[in-house]
């Protein structure tokens, strides 16, 4: 039976893991926390899940909150103009989307693995310990995507764009939000603020039961970005709220009365978006597999993170069966990742263009998205398929032909 260890235990790494061990394989899952930890520990992240990744849990039976997560079957912009007042303002359909609370999920997902079979060991891991752990086992897999480890996997700078992050982020989960008349309770909308940033609020499932999510995108040095050095999660969600009253003033009555879910429901910081190559070689001559976020980091407001990593997952699951009893050698695994990265690229290209400042043709076709619904609908299918918005994003020629096929102009 191979021996395969995975570190790390967030989306990719325990979605693969679980599905090898349906395969029969001998699977290892190193973490520094226990599931109780994680549960009592800090929000992580926004995630939302597209439906075509939602789609890749259930035939392995890890879609365990389907009943309890709110869906998300809408999502749009509103984008004020100069004087404040919306000059975008539209819903498109997004198919069924969910946001499941990572402190949620991944002790669950754990638990699932002990009891399907799994070895969970719970203890940081260390460079040093990768070198001797790639001579004991037939595949390590690095699936931590902070800390330490990642610095063994080199910066790809040919497509790596950014060195600084180019938004400040900041984050709350609360209870207690009120629909917005023409938006719904069950709409992601992100409002789009021009030279500031980005105020998304969107449905999803935390430990206290289903809940709202503010992810607040700020320009770096802008008027959004006002978290550093806060650590009061009551002042934290004080100040959220008094920017979306300023910036999103049509979306403030939703949250006046809301309440934060917990007292670990808030996170504030950045990061710069990297894409790092797939292939650590440690001093021994030993070889690790990066996976997910420790080579693909995109981003939050491209939507991209956690469906990357369960992309990725599906695909390391598949490629490491039909290997057989092969070696799993440098010329393998930089063929995955080559495989993964012909899919992950677009999401990676569309991230960078919503972060820089729109073209004209872009800003035109988001603003047909007012009075034409297949407009809306094309945009939002594509954050679940990127690789769909080379047909009419990037390109002014592009752009203008799918708005006279779709009657807009």
């Amino acid at each position: 039976m191979r021996r395969i260890l995975i570190v790390g235990a967030g989306q990719s790494g325990l979605q693969l893991a679980l599905g090898l061990l349906a395969h029969g394989y001998d699977v290892t899952v190193m973490t520094e926390r226990t599931p109780d930890e994680i549960r009592a520990g800090r929000v992580t992240s926004t995630q939302i899940m597209m439906p075509s990744t939602v789609a890749l849990e259930r035939p392995h039976g890890l879609d365990l909150w389907r009943e309890q997560c709110p869906p998300i079957p809408r999502a749009g912009f509103t984008i004020p103009g100069p004087d404040g007042t919306p000059v975008v303002n539209w819903l498109g359909e997004l198919g069924g989307a969910q946001s499941v609370d990572q402190r949620l999920k991944m002790p669950g997902w754990m638990d699932l693995f002990v009891e399907r079979g799994g070895n969970l060991v719970v203890h940081p891991v260390a460079v040093s310990d990768i070198d001797w752990y790639t001579r004991n086992y037939d595949l390590v897999v690095v699936a931590a995507g902070k800390g330490e480890l990642v610095s063994m996997f080199d910066r790809d700078h040919e497509k790596s764009e950014f060195t600084l992050p180019q938004r400040q982020l900041s984050v709350a989960y609360f209870h207690g939000a009120t629909p917005r008349p023409e938006v719904g309770h069950d709409a992601l909308h992100v409002n789009a603020i021009p030279g500031a940033g980005e105020i998304i609020m969107f449905p999803g499932l935390t430990l206290t039961g289903a809940c709202d999510i503010i992810l607040l995108e700020a320009v770096p040095g802008g008027p959004l970005d006002v978290f550093q050095g806060v650590r009061d999660p009551d002042e934290h969600w004080r100040i959220m709220q008094e920017l979306v009253r300023r910036f999103a003033p049509w979306d403030y009555d939703r949250i006046s009365e809301a309440e934060l879910t917990d007292p670990m429901c808030v996170l504030a910081g950045g990061f710069s978006p990297v894409v790092r190559r797939p292939i650590a070689e440690l001093p021994s001559g030993g070889l690790a597999l990066g996976i997910g976020d420790v080579l693909v980091t995109n981003d939050p407001l491209s939507g991209q993170g956690s469906n990357n990593a369960a992309r990725a997952a599906d695909l390391y699951l598949s490629a490491i069966v039909a290997h057989g009893d092969r070696a799993f050698d440098r010329v393998w695994m930089q063929e995955l990742f080559d495989t993964f990265w012909d899919r992950a690229r677009h999401g990676v290209k569309f991230s960078t263009t919503l972060l820089g400042v729109p073209p004209e043709h872009i800003q035109m076709l988001m603003g047909a998205g007012n009075d034409n619904p297949a407009v809306c609908d094309a945009i939002m299918s594509a954050f679940d398929n990127p690789a769909q918005f080379e047909e009419f994003f990037y390109e002014p020629e592009k752009t203008m032909a799918f708005l006279k096929e779709v009657g807009a102009v």
